[in-house]
């Protein structure tokens, strides 16, 4: 077990371990518990009975959190021609072809999501080595290869997130920052339990939502009830 500081642990004796609160309780707590002297991210994190060993079983996808993230995702595109002018036009941070992949190959990461059109992955491809671990490899799971540039800018700069199940079949996402309203809070939560539950493979056995927890980038994880979502 990692070493606690003093903050954590008294935070943490707020959180009943063994109770599962409910959706308002559980944002309240956890923001109430947050130890950061800085703006925290606030997370979920579910439990779900899938086995990521299988391929039918692997959850990947994304979706657009009504009150967004709180953080301003800078983007870059890979296009050529008409869709490099769309994508600047929508907001692009970045957007380029093989000035930006030589750019990443000597080291360049200051970019946050990559959308790429299906014609530039052969290209993008040589970048799966450094970009993949990272997570930032486009993916046409979440949106990230189309020729719908526009689309995928707007999307992601008005808070899309990613989602990918752990081998251990779990999946983390942010759902915004403690100085949130708690209502924007519950939204943004309650989006992302919908996505999990479309989300779910026919091939998963048993129960699927096993656990959900939120917490604060610092603080104790609070157990949500499930039957308290809308």
């Amino acid at each position: 077990m990692p070493k606690r500081g003093k903050k954590y642990l008294e935070a943490a004796k707020l959180v009943d371990r063994a109770t599962t609160y409910s959706v308002a309780e559980a944002i309240e707590l956890a923001k109430k518990t947050n130890t950061a002297k800085f703006d925290a991210t606030l997370e979920v994190a579910f439990r779900l009975g899938v086995d990521p060993k299988k391929a039918d079983q692997q959850i990947r996808g994304a979706v657009v959190l009504p009150h967004g993230t709180g953080k301003v995702q800078r983007v870059l595109v890979f296009a050529r021609g008409e869709k490099a002018k769309e994508a600047e036009a929508a907001g692009a941070d970045f957007v380029g072809d093989a000035d930006y992949i030589n750019k990443i190959q000597q080291g360049w990461f200051d970019f946050d999501v990559v959308v790429a059109t299906p014609d530039m992955m052969g290209e993008v491809g040589k970048l799966g080595r450094v970009l993949g671990p990272k997570g930032l490899m486009p993916n046409p799971k979440t949106g990230t290869v189309t020729f719908d540039v526009t689309k995928a800018v707007n999307e992601i700069k008005a808070g899309k997130v990613e989602y990918r199940v752990d081998k251990a079949g779990n999946i983390h996402t942010p759902i915004g920052k403690v100085s949130f309203d708690n209502e924007k809070l519950a939204e943004n939560l309650q989006t992302v339990y919908e996505a999990m539950l479309k989300a779910k493979p026919s091939a998963a056995k048993g129960t699927y939502m096993k656990n959900v927890t939120v917490a604060s980038t610092m603080g104790p994880g609070v157990r949500v009830d499930v039957s308290t979502f809308a």
